[in-house]
């Protein structure tokens, strides 16, 4: 999965955004003159190897389709589309709560998925808007995992306070220039804090609140935001805990904090999704294999399990746009990318030994026999409380970081934090 960001309205959308609108049409335009019919046109944020790997899997549907990368920010570029009357025929979405949006807008066309597909519970209820289906998950993304050399990590932690205690310990040692920083983080994008934060707040939220949260019922001044955001600064707080500091961290990407453990060993562990895998292959030195732990929880390993997804959808009007989408929730469609490795299915009905990725049949595993499964909390939030590059609660976590790391009390930052959340959330009618 890409994270994307919540794009302006319409009027504001930017210029690069327009151009890159206008050049997909012409694109379309120019093969709409060629072909008959027309291809299906599938709009996707995925680039690089994913998007090579899509390609391939629509290759093997019964008609032409035509795959527009569209950048980082979705959002922005559909927007404009519709603007001009030219949305696709179907697009992958990487928020549940785009697929709400549109749906309430009137742009989708309701979906019936394939017979065989089957989610974990309460995944499916995301795509729905007003009791109809608008949507259909295509891929998901484990998002409670810790990666790390065993050469250089014998023994993972298995509680929050082993994590603490061990990013002390390899902190007081990084300052010494004794050994590698405990901890890599991509903190110059929002969305890897948020992960961070949904991770921890799953675990100390009492039964219902983070769905609730989610829902925009309940109050982000609540004792487990609270505690939630403590602990993060608890460790996040910690002398040398990140390569370069937390100044240099929230000038660090998601992608250079990989390379900060797999390539150059400048810390111990990374905390980030399945995903990680993706670019581990690519910049990786020498042949030994990261593994993975789970997110420690308070008193053990294996608390409840963050997911995220992608969503397919089909715009009004188009027929073969919801063909098109129903082929691709079969269990067969994802077939040539499961062979490949470096994608996991949310369908649980797709047998584990159709994964040749060891990592992602593990995981598989995982979506099948985690006693509780929350999906990502950002990326349901309503209008721009959900986050983007410098608005919403991507914002607000990368100043609660800034805080945190340059010494700013804890509790001082927790509740200048937490009057942000619930500040944003009124804001968006997303809660209190």
């Amino acid at each position: 999965m890409t994270p994307v960001g919540r794009a302006a309205p319409a009027a504001r959308l930017s210029r690069r955004t327009l151009l890159r609108a206008t050049a997909a049409l012409t694109a379309t335009a120019g093969a709409g003159c060629a072909a008959t019919p027309p291809a299906v046109q599938v709009a996707v944020v995925w680039s690089g190897g994913e998007l090579a790997r899509f390609r391939e899997v629509v290759g093997n549907y019964g008609a032409e389709v035509q795959v527009i990368s569209a950048g980082n920010d979705i959002d922005a570029f559909l927007r404009a589309r519709q603007l001009a009357g030219t949305s696709p025929d179907v697009a992958i979405l990487p928020r549940s709560g785009l697929v709400v949006e549109y749906a309430r807008r009137g742009w989708l066309r309701e979906l019936t998925p394939a017979t065989s597909y089957a989610l974990p519970p309460g995944m499916a209820d995301l795509l729905s808007a007003d009791g109809r289906r608008y949507g259909v998950w295509v891929k998901a993304a484990h998002k409670s995992l810790f990666w790390y050399f065993p050469s250089m990590l014998p023994e993972p932690p298995r509680t929050w306070d082993q994590l603490v205690t061990l990013t002390r310990r390899l902190g007081a040692r990084a300052r010494s220039d004794d050994g590698p920083a405990p901890l890599a983080v991509g903190a110059a994008d929002g969305w890897v804090l948020t992960d961070w934060f949904e991770n921890v707040l799953a675990d100390v939220a009492p039964p219902g609140h983070y769905e609730a949260l989610a829902r925009g019922e309940a109050d982000w001044r609540s004792p487990s935001v609270h505690t939630a955001l403590d602990r993060l600064a608890e460790l996040w707080g910690v002398d040398g805990a990140f390569p370069g500091g937390g100044r240099r961290a929230l000038l660090t990407q998601y992608e250079e904090s990989v390379i900060q453990v797999v390539h150059h060993r400048r810390a111990t562990m990374l905390f980030e999704a399945d995903f990680v895998d993706d670019v581990s292959r690519r910049f990786r030195r020498g042949p030994e294999q990261p593994e993975t732990f789970r997110f420690p929880g308070a008193l053990v390993a294996g608390g409840p399990l963050i997911v995220g997804g992608d969503a397919a959808v089909a715009f009004a009007g188009s027929a073969r746009g919801a063909e098109l989408v129903r082929w691709l929730s079969g269990g067969s469609a994802f077939q040539p990318w499961l062979r490949a490795g470096g994608y996991l299915s949310p369908n649980v009905s797709v047998p584990l030994g159709d994964y040749h990725d060891p990592v992602r049949r593990r995981l598989a595993a995982e979506l099948r026999t985690a006693a509780a499964v929350r999906f990502d909390l950002s990326d349901r939030l309503p209008g721009p409380f959900t986050g983007s590059d410098g608005v919403g609660i991507w914002r607000i976590m990368q100043d609660f970081f800034a805080d945190v790391t340059d010494g700013v009390p804890a509790g001082r930052a927790t509740r200048r934090a937490v009057g942000q959340l619930a500040a944003a959330a009124r804001s968006a009618g997303g809660g209190r």
